[in-house]
C-alpha cells in the first residue's frame, strides 16, 4: 500500500464518520472504495467494522462530553441489537445486489420525508414502557440487517428513535452511535472469526473516521432540528439517487 492509498482511506473515513454521526450513510462511500482498492467483498464488509468501532466510540464520547447521551435506554437498544448483528453477521443472503440498492434508496426517501414532515418530538414518550418494547424489537431487526451489511443502517436507526419514540434528531443521533458501536462490535468478533478482517485498510480508514464522528458529535450536538434535518435529508436524497440511478 502506497502513500496515496493510505491519503484516500483516511480520507473517506473522514467523511464516513462525519456522514455516519450526522445521519448514516457513511459505509456507502467505504465499502465501494475498499473494493475498488482490492479487497473481496466479504473481507472489505469485515474491514468496514474497524472503522465503525473507532467513528462510533469517538462519537459518543463527543455527544457525551456535552451532556448529550441516554446510558440507560441506549442499553436496551444495544442488547437487542447485539444479539441481531450476531446473527446477520452468520447469515449468507444472496439478495440480488441491484434490487437491494433500490430497496434501500426507497427507505431512505420515506425517512427523508418522515424527518422532513414531522413537526413534533415529545421526549416523554420515550418512557412509554410500550414505545420501549417496540423500539427494542425493531432494533433487533435493525441488529440483524446492520450484522449483514451495515450500510444504511443509521437511517433506519433515526426513523425508529424519532417516530415511535418521538426524540429529536441529536439526541437520536446520541443514542444511534451508541447503539452501532455496541452491535458493530458484536459484528466484528464474527467477521474476526471468519478472517474477513485486513488491519492496514481498517486501521487506517478507522483514523479518518474517529477523527469525523469527533468533528460531527461536538459540532451538532447543539444545532436546531431544523438545521439538522435540512443537512439530513440532503445526505438522504444524495445517497438515495446515487444508491438507485449508480
Amino acid at each position: 500500500m502506497d502513500i496515496s492509498e493510505i491519503f484516500i482511506l483516511i480520507i473517506c473515513g473522514l467523511f464516513s464518520g462525519a456522514i455516519n454521526t450526522l445521519a448514516g450513510g457513511g459505509s456507502l462511500l467505504t465499502l465501494p472504495l475498499m473494493i475498488f482498492l482490492g479487497l473481496p467483498p466479504s473481507v472489505a464488509n469485515g474491514t468496514n467494522r474497524i472503522q465503525l468501532i473507532f467513528q462510533n466510540f469517538f462519537a459518543v464520547y463527543g455527544f457525551k462530553s456535552k451532556g448529550i447521551s441516554n446510558f440507560k435506554f441506549s442499553s436496551y437498544l444495544s442488547i437487542s441489537s447485539a444479539f441481531g448483528a450476531i446473527l446477520g453477521a452468520f447469515i449468507a443472503v444472496d439478495f440480488p445486489e441491484d434490487l437491494f440498492k433500490k430497496v434501500l434508496s426507497i427507505i431512505m426517501i420515506l425517512v427523508m420525508l418522515s424527518i422532513l414532515f414531522k413537526n413534533k418530538n415529545d421526549s416523554q414518550n420515550l418512557y412509554d414502557i410500550k414505545n420501549k418494547w417496540l423500539s427494542i424489537l425493531f432494533f433487533f431487526i435493525i441488529g440483524i440487517y446492520g450484522g449483514f451489511v451495515h450500510a444504511g443502517v443509521g437511517f433506519i436507526m433515526i426513523m425508529v428513535l424519532t417516530n415511535v419514540n418521538h426524540i429529536p434528531i441529536a439526541h437520536s443521533n446520541s443514542i444511534k452511535v451508541f447503539v452501532a458501536l455496541i452491535f458493530s462490535i458484536a459484528a466484528f468478533i464474527i467477521f474476526l472469526y471468519e478472517d474477513k478482517i485486513n488491519w492496514i485498510y481498517g486501521i487506517n480508514i478507522g483514523f479518518g473516521s474517529a477523527l469525523g464522528a469527533w468533528i460531527a458529535s461536538r459540532w451538532s450536538y447543539n444545532k436546531s432540528d431544523k438545521i439538522l434535518k435540512y443537512i439530513l435529508s440532503i445526505i438522504l436524497l444524495v445517497m438515495s439517487v446515487k444508491l438507485w440511478f449508480f
